[in-house]
């Protein structure tokens, strides 16, 4: 376990860094340096997740096709450079950028993860010490991002350019291709024996009546694309949110890179509640207690409940001060969320379409953040927020209605069988 821990963590380190580092001046660069409209900024994140949804698909094949590890390293290639293109303020540039950004995302999210369960699973680790990697990634996630918050924001403040911390971004996914290269080895889920059908869309028809036969896998998509569509949506609202009502120092900037870092250290909070009850379930895991699919479900649905009443709060006060909070409230939602669902992901996916799958659900995923930004993010932002707390609720109450109860039958089944053979012998 702790080669494996060591040789994930390490790169899921670097990759985050890479990608943490851009966010919080993504919209600062478009709408302040480079002073486009904000309808201009709106197409430039859609561009973005249109590409994303495109390719997600896709992604997840390849990455069970032709390797999971080659594919990180494409990762590593196509957003750098997307973070080259991002320093041009030329408007094809940047959209060639975002598409490239969108690809890379969708690699990030899928192909990374799969290595992982893919690896513990071929070095027979139990389900309980994958849960602790997990944990660990989203908790090293947290301190990561939380320092690349004060790094940009220290690089934003010396350099006056919101695009330099874009170029240090660069400069770490190169290192994380070298170190991809140098200690992970490949693996794969199931391979077909033409390669001609370079859309792979057999491969995804399958993946598809596989969902759509499961009422789990479709609540799980839910979930995905409830939760992850609003926390990207959160990504463009953030910023103009606080700057609404931020009457306190009106004549400075807002220190974005410092509450950037605020909200990281929420997830990371986040993270280390979750392997507290985590460690505590595996600890105390008796005769009839719950499993850990139980647990884990029950986890989605608060994290989703919590969610939507943060989002809620954000809409309902004026003050800016509420609103950080509320905000660092749903940050701290996200670090729990992460190693609850690729857990999620780990019991109820097989190996052998686990990243198309996970890839699939990104497409609702993408397509509801496309929508909600076109329809002007900035005049509609509460319209948006209420939306998505709204979703979130929903997807709470599928996930009771639907994994919770479905888990628990099984496992009461498992537990009168068990019975049931005890009584005979």
């Amino acid at each position: 376990m702790s080669t494996l821990t060591r040789k994930y963590l390490v790169v899921y380190a670097i990759v985050m860094g890479a990608d943490w580092l851009q966010g919080p001046y993504v919209y600062s660069l478009y709408r302040e340096q480079y002073q486009f409209p904000e309808r201009l900024v709106a197409v430039l994140f859609v561009t973005g997740f249109m590409s994303a949804g495109l390719a997600a698909p896709l992604v997840g094949v390849w990455a069970d096709e032709h390797g999971r590890r080659r594919l990180c390293m494409v990762f590593c290639i196509t957003y750098t450079l997307a973070c080259v293109c991002i320093t041009f303020p030329v408007l094809p540039i940047l959209l060639a950028g975002r598409f490239l950004g969108g690809v890379s995302t969708s690699i990030l999210f899928s192909a990374f993860e799969s290595w992982l369960i893919s690896s513990a699973s071929s070095a027979s680790l139990p389900s309980a010490d994958l849960s602790t990697i997990m944990g660990r990634a989203t908790l090293i996630n947290g301190i990561v991002a939380t320092i690349a918050g004060v790094v940009s924001n220290q690089l934003v403040a010396s350099t006056k350019n919101y695009a330099v911390p874009f170029i240090a971004s660069g400069a770490l996914l190169i290192l994380g291709w070298c170190v991809i290269r140098g200690t992970w080895t490949e693996n794969y889920g199931a391979t077909s024996a033409k390669n001609d059908d370079i859309f792979q869309v057999k491969r995804l028809g399958v993946a598809w009546d596989i969902v759509r036969q499961d009422p789990l896998l479709l609540v799980l998509g839910l979930t995905q694309t409830c939760f992850e569509g609003s926390m990207y949506l959160f990504v463009f609202l953030w910023v103009p949110a606080l700057q609404e009502y931020a009457t306190s120092y009106p004549a400075q900037p807002l220190p974005l890179g410092y509450i950037f870092s605020s909200f990281m250290i929420s997830m990371m909070l986040g993270s280390l509640l979750y392997t507290a009850i985590s460690s505590y379930h595996a600890s105390q895991t008796r005769p009839g207690g719950d499993s850990s699919l139980t647990l884990h479900a029950k986890l989605s649905s608060l994290v989703c409940a919590v969610s939507a009443a943060a989002l809620a709060c954000s809409i309902s006060s004026r003050s800016e001060y509420v609103r950080f909070f509320a905000f660092c409230l749903f940050e701290a939602c996200v670090g729990m969320y992460y190693p609850v669902q690729g857990m999620l992901r780990g019991t109820l996916i097989s190996n052998e379409h686990r990243a198309t799958l996970s890839s699939l659900f990104r497409v609702p995923l993408n397509i509801f953040v496309v929508v909600s930004l076109l329809t002007g993010v900035s005049s509609a932002r509460y319209a948006v927020l209420t939306a998505s707390s709204i979703m979130l609720v929903f997807s709470s109450l599928m996930t009771g209605a639907v994994i919770v109860s479905r888990s628990d039958e099984q496992q009461q089944q498992g537990n009168g069988a068990s019975a049931n053979g005890n009584g005979h012998r």
